[in-house]
C-alpha cells in the first residue's frame, strides 16, 4: 500500500501514526512525502521524497497526477488549506488514487469565512454573526478581526473597542469581524469515511495554543458537541478527516462554532493516540474494510503535552 502526503512540512506525528497503524495491521506501507523543499522534517520519517511544484503553479495538479499514475498511490492526503479547493476540483482526475477530500462547494465555503458562518447557522448550529466592513458592525465589544481566507490564527485579532477595530480593519486587506465569545476553545477531530459516514468524532479542549496549532489539549467527550457534530456531517459528508473549532460560551454553555478545517488538524495525531485511531481507519478503508461509528473511541480526561524535536538533514 502507498500513500502521498502533500505539503507533508513538520507533520512527524501524523507520518508516525500512519507508520505505527500499518505494522499494528501487518500492512506493508509506503509513505511518500511531497514537499516544495528537500529539508522539510517529515520527510526524514517518510519513506521516500518527491518534490512537488508550488501549489500556485499549473503543473502542480498535473505533477501530482503523474506521481500518482508512476508510483501506483492508494491515497493522497493533503495536510494543508492552500491546495484543497483545487484538489477537490481535480479530483476524479487521479484515477485509482483515492483523494481524502470533501467536495468542492464544502471546501469552498471553509476557505471564506463568511460563508463558513452562514453554513453552521443553515445546519442549526450557533456561529458568532460576521461583518466585512468594521464601520457596519454592531456585535458590540470586544471584537475578533481576522482574514477571510486566513489559517493558522494569522492576522486574527482581539479588539477591545471601535478604535482597536478600526486600526486593526485598515492593516487587513481582507477581513471579517465578529463578536468575541468568552468561553473553553475546542477542537473536534472527525473521521469519516470515503462516502462521508462518521467514523470517530473526538471533542478536545485547546489548552495552550501557539500560532493556531495546539501545544496542550485534554479529550473531552462532550455529550452535546458530539451531537452537533453528528448534525453537521450528515450534511456536511466530509471525506476523510477534518477538525472543528467552537468556543463553549463561560455563561450559557452554548457552543458557538468558529471554523471547519477539512483536513487532518495539527493536533489530530493526539485523538489518535487517546484512541480515536484514524490513521489505522484509512488505511482498513482503503484495504476495503466497512466501517462503523466507534461512539466515544478515544479515552476521556487524556492530557497531552507537545514539544519541539530537531532531526539533522546534512
Amino acid at each position: 500500500m502507498k500513500i502521498l502526503f502533500t505539503s507533508v512540512g513538520r507533520r512527524v506525528e501524523l507520518v508516525q501514526a500512519f507508520k505505527k497503524a500499518a505494522q499494528e495491521l501487518n500492512i506493508d506501507l509506503t509513505i511518500i512525502g511531497g514537499d516544495i523543499t528537500d529539508t522539510a522534517p517529515a520527510l526524514f520519517y517518510c519513506d521516500k521524497f518527491v518534490e512537488l511544484p508550488r501549489i500556485r503553479e499549473e503543473r502542480y495538479i498535473p505533477e501530482l497526477i503523474r506521481i500518482c499514475k508512476e508510483e501506483d498511490i492508494d491515497a493522497l492526503i493533503p495536510t494543508i488549506d492552500t491546495d484543497l479547493l483545487i484538489l477537490s476540483k481535480t479530483r476524479e482526475d487521479f484515477g485509482k488514487t483515492k483523494v481524502f477530500i470533501s467536495d468542492t462547494d464544502k471546501i469552498a465555503l471553509c476557505r471564506d469565512k463568511r460563508f463558513t458562518a452562514d453554513y453552521f447557522n443553515s445546519v442549526g448550529l450557533l456561529s458568532p454573526h460576521p461583518t466585512d466592513d468594521y464601520k457596519a458592525y454592531t456585535g458590540g465589544f470586544p471584537a475578533f478581526i481576522k482574514p477571510r481566507d486566513g489559517s493558522s490564527s494569522i492576522g486574527a485579532n482581539k479588539a477591545e473597542n471601535a478604535a482597536d477595530l478600526e486600526a486593526l480593519a485598515l492593516k487587513t486587506a481582507d477581513y471579517i469581524v465578529q463578536p468575541f465569545i468568552s468561553g473553553t476553545e475546542y477542537t473536534v477531530d472527525i473521521f469519516c469515511d470515503y462516502e462521508g459516514n462518521p467514523v470517530y468524532i473526538t471533542p478536545r479542549i485547546r489548552l495552550q495554543v501557539r500560532a493556531g496549532e495546539v501545544l496542550k489539549t485534554e479529550i473531552r467527550q462532550d455529550e452535546k458537541i458530539i451531537s452537533e457534530m453528528k448534525t453537521l456531517i450528515a450534511d456536511y459528508k466530509p471525506r476523510g478527516a477534518i477538525t472543528v473549532q467552537l468556543i463553549k460560551d463561560d455563561v450559557t454553555g452554548d457552543d458557538y462554532y468558529i471554523e471547519i478545517n477539512p483536513r487532518f488538524g495539527g493536533g489530530a495525531p493526539l485523538s489518535i493516540k487517546a484512541g480515536a485511531d484514524s490513521a489505522k481507519a484509512l488505511l482498513r478503508i482503503l484495504s476495503g474494510e466497512k466501517l462503523s461509528y466507534e461512539d466515544k473511541a478515544a479515552e476521556d480526561g487524556a492530557v497531552y503535552s507537545r514539544f519541539d524535536q530537531s532531526v539533522r538533514i546534512r
